[in-house]
């Protein structure tokens, strides 16, 4: 699926309820009921104990810079340059997305700094989950 010029994802019976949950602006997660894992993304067992027992649960949307690159080179529904991040999310898990509302530069782009989910709705279905620099005091 494409909109905008920007390629999308297509939800499946494992994603459905995650996109569902971005299109409300909600980061949605699943917690293993057997050993507490939070996993990201989606599916239908628990990635450390392998149980079928996960449930799902509304992030609170914050996290930190886990790693980062700038691209300078422009790619559909980009415009350069701009940050592919790894974010770690406050419960655990690891995100790749994009950095928006802040400069694309180094300088600006520090790790472990403190982000928050915003959601960018893409097309009819779609609302992506992109993170900004949290504010102080926040």
């Amino acid at each position: 699926m494409v909109a905008s010029g920007r390629y999308l994802p297509s939800p499946t019976p494992e994603t459905a309820n995650f996109w569902a949950g971005t299109a409300s602006e909600k980061l949605i997660l699943q917690r293993c009921q057997r050993c507490d894992q939070v996993n990201f993304p989606p599916r239908p067992f628990c990635a450390a104990c392998s149980s079928r027992d996960v449930i799902e649960f509304e992030a609170c949307g914050r996290g930190k810079l886990h790693s980062y690159t700038i691209s300078y080179r422009a790619a559909p529904g980009f415009e350069a340059p701009y940050a592919i991040a790894v974010v770690e999310l406050h419960e655990g898990p690891k995100m790749m997305t994009n950095i928006v509302n802040c400069p694309q530069t180094p300088v600006a782009l520090v790790l472990d700094m403190p982000l928050r989910v915003t959601f960018k709705q893409v097309s009819d279905t779609i609302s992506l989950p992109l993170f900004e620099p949290e504010e102080s005091g926040s």
